[in-house]
């Protein structure tokens, strides 16, 4: 075993009630929630630790009816903890949700090793990820706006230099606890990110020159989003069971069943509590999001807390003001349920597809053509002189042919398609 990545997970790292007590909802809240989904929520922490290339030796559950402001476990769960930690030889502890400055103060004066906060988790998990130069950019502001309250008291945990979880540093030098430095650190950044935005923006308005309408998966993390835009697409992006595999986002044109061509967008996936710092640093990101016309809700189908995570994702919509946008909700990895389950998912009228085996995906691109509005679909007569190679080839492509007859010279064809292209070739209408 290697030391660096050994870690104990504490708290709420395997605690709903804390989590809720934090909250102000206090302990009597825990019988609400079922065994099952606390399963679920400890299994989804776990995989964030997993996700970030650890290892976990141990794991301490804390009931109490208000959180303590100082440590937020209180003294006797301190010194069990800090007792585990030596015991385990453990390099980092985890929490399950976020430290305030002061608790992460205390708790790195009395835990014989680093100790981690949810955020700083997830943080580290985007660093990872992170491939492009947008990316990169928007992780290290995400990080540098997390650490600059945090800076009094943590010491060489700030550098860059040190192995494992929270020490993977956000810049390509090592980053000095000295508050201006940071501060102008941020400034020269959000300066980065706004030339991005602008890039992005000049891209966006040639992409607009041509009516070509934006369509993007959204979803929780691991719910097949990827998976899915490969089947669509042929990408050929990764494909992770990890948490936020895909990090940047990738566009790809694609055509309907009824010919018309849409931009589809895969984009990063939300998580319970996703700190809010990477909601507003990744905005540059989400504006695919923002810009698409329709939204395409990908869900595990098979997921016990299903509604949990649609809530979640929800949640994140309505803080990028999207949630009045068209939505088609897909009930994705349909191939992992029962005969039973079949049954019950196709009552309810939701859309059961399986990116793994292709199942449902045709009804789901019908779905996307009736939810567009941008160049609706109309239907038109043509008669074009068989010269025309080029029209004839057009139509063909780009539109579905209902019926055709030649007449001479001439070819007369009843077709439907998007609105711009008809329109393109109006000399050649029967009117």
């Amino acid at each position: 075993m290697h030391t660096g990545k050994r870690h104990l997970s504490t708290s709420a790292a395997a605690a709903r009630d804390t989590a809720l007590a934090a909250r102000g909802e206090g302990a009597s809240a825990a019988p609400a929630l079922s065994s099952s989904a606390l399963d679920v929520e400890l299994a989804e922490f776990r995989e964030l630790v997993l996700s970030a290339g650890g290892e976990i030796v141990g794991e301490i559950i804390q009931r109490r009816l208000q959180p303590d402001p100082a440590t937020l476990i209180g003294r006797g769960k301190v010194e069990e903890l800090t007792g585990a930690a030596a015991a385990t030889n453990a390099s980092v502890v985890l929490f399950s949700h976020d430290l305030s400055p002061t608790q992460l103060r205390n708790l790195e004066e009395a835990v014989p090793c680093r100790v981690i906060d949810r955020t700083q988790l997830i943080l580290d998990i985007f660093a990872r990820h992170a491939r492009t130069r947008e990316g990169q950019l928007q992780v290290e502001l995400a990080q540098l706006e997390y650490m600059l309250p945090r800076l009094t008291g943590r010491g060489s945990s700030m550098s860059q230099l040190g192995g494992g979880i929270g020490t993977r540093g956000p810049g390509e030098t090592q980053l000095e606890t000295d508050r201006r430095r940071i501060q102008r650190r941020l400034v020269h950044l959000k300066e980065e990110l706004e030339g991005v935005r602008r890039v992005r923006s000049q891209q966006r308005q040639r992409r607009e020159s041509v009516p070509v309408p934006a369509v993007a998966l959204v979803g929780y993390t691991n719910a097949g989003k990827s998976t899915l835009f490969n089947l669509l697409t042929r990408a050929g992006v990764l494909e992770s069971s990890r948490m936020f595999a895909t990090l940047d986002p990738k566009l790809k044109a694609i055509q309907l069943p009824s010919r018309r061509k849409i931009l589809l967008s895969d984009t990063v996936g939300f998580i319970r509590n996703l700190p809010h710092t990477l909601v507003t640093s990744f905005r540059a990101t989400l504006e695919e999001v923002q810009r698409a016309e329709v939204l395409v809700h990908v869900r595990d189908a098979s997921d016990p807390v299903g509604e949990d995570h649609k809530a979640e994702v929800e949640k994140v919509l309505g803080e990028l003001g999207v949630l009045s946008k068209p939505r088609i909700e897909v009930m994705n990895k349909s191939d992992l349920l029962d005969d039973e389950e079949l049954v019950a998912l196709a009552n309810s009228g939701a859309l059961a597809v399986s990116a793994r085996t292709g199942a449902g995906v045709t009804l789901l691109l019908d779905r996307i053509d009736q939810a567009l509005v941008a160049d609706p679909i109309s239907s038109q007569d043509f008669l074009v002189p068989q010269a025309e190679g080029a029209v004839l080839a057009a139509l063909g492509a780009g539109a579905v042919l209902r019926e055709r007859n030649f007449e001479g010279n001439m070819v007369r064809m009843s077709v439907s398609g998007p609105d711009s292209l008809l329109k393109r070739y109006r000399r050649f209408w029967v009117k």
